[in-house]
């Protein structure tokens, strides 16, 4: 290979081309030589000292290579673990800013920095053939320039979002080319946008797409982390998705990819990416040495300061990364740019959010990370949403805590709506808050009901078909006899444990299932459905099937659940119809929201405290409080009420404050429509009914 190298650039960090050859730049900060590692297609590997070293940025322009190369990074200072320090310049490691990223991690001693038998020494032998490696790709134009114009400009609160996995969703489906099966040209690939279109979905949030690789112990296992929240490349999209990938053209992910998101815009469809910036795969001090480690452990990992071999673990992953040191924010707020402006994305949701916001170590909503991110042109005009609970910390829960513009995924919701619908005592009160945008969480900040994601099922858990199918998890194919996953998953079997073919068992199940999807779908604040929720995808009572990439977490498309999908579909055009159900703000006026008994009467306190209730009335003003367009005109409606019976039994609701209703969705009869006088209205057991007043 014949190459030369001068001094570049410092910024911007990674591989970028130019005319004169490829800038090379890495952070590392306290290394003493950073070698460049170049691979011929063979495997031969040429070296490079980079020349130069600004503010703890080492870089060099090479000239005679160009996009393809794989390449990696030797670096090289003092071996101490026990002042946090471990360069070991016989690893190769991947860039941290790599666009593309090819190959595996090989589990032998070799791939780990430390000795296996006396951890405070080095390993020596040379890691180079079972490490993967870095890619030069082409520059993109920046995505205003080629794509579609994105449509999440639109407000939150008009929002349904749509959880899925890339592999998953297309790995058998029927309309996709087997090829293209898995792989986000397959997620792009009209069959399968014409599911999402035809659902009436807003939006899709992509579990984590950033390159990832599995834990040792799940590959000695056969196993793999299907999830992907593993995360060693947050530039580089997982090659594993990718249908260039497979053909033979390492790096051809990047491009597929944008042209997936493309597609997804064309069709009115909002990409959120799932995102993992709490820690690495490289897990706790055992762990391999794979990149940030080796470049620069004290920076990207928050080390314990009375012993800095040990290191501080808000994930359960074995690491978190140090967000009160400025290069790895900067690298946190690179990659969350480079997927919105180079890639297109629309916004984002992060695992373990509060393990973001510990500069300190303390959750704060005032931490470095927020600050940035509200400050950033870019950044503060994206969908932003928070998993509001992260590890082992005093401060780990912290529902209703983040600032304003963040919405979060609200595990209350979800509790709630599981215990009212199994028909707990003591709920109601709860889910009146619930129902509408959880106001005693959210009013912190001046945030309205659309910082509240509602959820009742996600990936980790079980489906909801499973939810109404099995009162235990079933993880035995997990490896761990069955001891992982949640135990608190607030199910009801419904009679029977598992698959049945009692037609009164499988009638109540899907009664079941219909109130919990109308009440996700139907209330304030910003829905999220499961993909596959809408018709009927099981995996066969597994609450954490993060492990398994087959049958049990691919989506079964030959065994659809036509009914519960049409009915899913209705609830989400009622949604788009009803202003009145997607209000961003809190009301004020004291007739806005009002709750009734199901003798028709306001409720009372003593209602309220009346544990046994389990059946109310609430009625939404679609007139008082509105909210405007842009245009500065009222979005008015009908008034609605929402009548909710958690009995097992029917029950006549009074309806004194309406001449008539128009009945638009019922969970218990699912065709039912039309209009009634009125007086009074009968709904099922374990019912949720939407009526327009009269």
């Amino acid at each position: 290979m014949q190459v030369t190298v001068r001094p570049g650039r410092p910024y911007p960090l990674g591989a970028r081309a130019t005319s004169a050859g490829v800038n090379f730049a890495l952070a590392a900060p306290r290394a003493t030589a950073v070698e460049l590692c170049l691979f011929d297609p063979d495997g031969t590997e040429t070296r490079i000292a980079l020349p130069a070293r600004d503010a703890g940025i080492w870089h060099g322009l090479v000239t005679g290579v160009e996009a393809g190369q794989r390449y990696g990074y030797r670096v090289h200072g003092d071996w101490d673990p026990a002042a946090g320090r471990r360069f070991n310049p016989v690893k190769l490691l991947l860039d941290p800013y790599a666009r593309a990223i090819e190959g595996d991690v090989t589990f032998t001693p070799a791939a780990y920095g430390h000795d296996a038998s006396d951890p405070t020494q080095p390993d020596t032998a040379d890691s180079a053939a079972v490490m993967p490696r870095s890619i030069v790709v082409t520059e993109l134009p920046p995505a205003g320039e080629t794509m579609t114009e994105s449509p999440s400009r639109r407000s939150l609160a008009d929002a349904v979002i749509y959880e899925v996995h890339v592999k998953g969703f297309t790995a058998t489906h029927p309309g996709v080319p087997e090829s293209l099966r898995g792989t986000y040209a397959g997620l792009a690939h009209p069959a399968a946008i014409a599911h999402l279109t035809s659902l009436g979905v807003t939006a899709v949030e992509l579990l984590p797409v950033h390159h990832s690789v599995p834990e040792a112990f799940l590959v000695a296992a056969g196993l793999t982390n299907y999830w992907g929240y593993n995360t060693i490349g947050y530039f580089a999209p997982h090659a594993g998705y990718s249908a260039e990938v497979r053909a033979g053209r390492p790096g051809g992910q990047v491009t597929e990819f944008r042209e997936m998101v493309d597609a997804l815009h064309t069709a009115g469809l909002s990409v959120i990416l799932d995102v993992v910036y709490n820690h690495t795969a490289e897990a706790g001090a055992d762990g391999p040495t794979i990149a940030f480690r080796g470049i620069a452990n004290k920076t990207y990992y928050r080390l314990s300061p009375s012993d800095p071999l040990v290191y501080v673990d808000t994930t359960g992953c074995g690491n978190s990364l140090n967000v009160g040191e400025p290069f790895t924010l900067r690298l946190m707020m690179d990659s969350l740019r480079y997927w919105v402006t180079e890639m297109g994305v629309d916004g984002f949701r992060f695992d373990l959010a509060p393990s973001l916001a510990r500069s300190d170590g303390s959750f704060s909503a005032v931490s470095a990370f927020f600050d940035l991110v509200a400050q950033d042109p870019v950044l503060a005009q994206v969908i932003l949403i928070a998993e509001p609970w992260d590890v082992g910390q005093g401060d780990s829960y912290d529902l209703g805590r983040f600032p304003a513009g963040w919405s979060e995924w609200n595990g209350r919701f979800r509790d709630t709506v599981r215990d009212f619908w199994r028909s707990h005592d003591g709920m109601l009160p709860d889910l009146a808050a619930r129902l509408t945008g959880s106001p005693d969480l959210y009013t912190r900040h001046s945030r309205g009901p659309d910082a509240s994601v509602n959820l009742v099922t996600v990936h980790d858990g079980f489906t909801l078909a499973d939810l109404v199918s099995y009162d235990g998890k079933h993880n035995e194919a997990n490896g761990q006899d069955n001891h992982d996953g949640t135990d608190d998953n607030r199910s009801w079997n419904c009679g029977v444990e598992g698959p049945t073919d009692d037609p009164a068992v499988g009638a109540l199940r899907a009664r079941q299932q219909r109130a919990m999807l109308s009440t996700l779908l139907l209330s304030r604040g910003v829905p999220l459905l499961l993909g596959g929720d809408d018709i009927g995808r099981t995996q066969r009572g597994n609450n954490n099937a993060y492990c398994l990439d087959d049958e049990v977490t691919w989506w079964d498309w030959d065994h659809v659940d036509h009914d519960l999908n049409a009915f899913t579909a209705n609830l989400i055009r009622l949604r788009h119809r009803h202003p009145v159900l997607r209000r961003t703000r809190y009301p004020a006026h004291p007739e806005a929201v009002r709750w009734f008994t199901p003798a028709g009467d306001l409720m009372t306190d003593a209602d309220w405290s009346d544990a046994a209730a389990k059946s109310a009335a609430l009625v939404l003003s679609g007139t008082l409080d509105a909210d405007h367009d842009d245009a500065g005109e009222p979005l008015l409606d009908v008034d609605v009420a929402v009548l909710v019976n958690a009995w097992w039994e029917p029950l006549e609701v009074a309806l004194p404050w309406a001449d008539a209703v128009t009945v638009e969705s019922d969970s218990f009869e699912p065709g039912r429509a039309g209009s009634t006088a009125s007086g009074s209205i009968t709904i099922g057991p374990r019912s949720f009914v939407l009526v327009a007043l009269a």
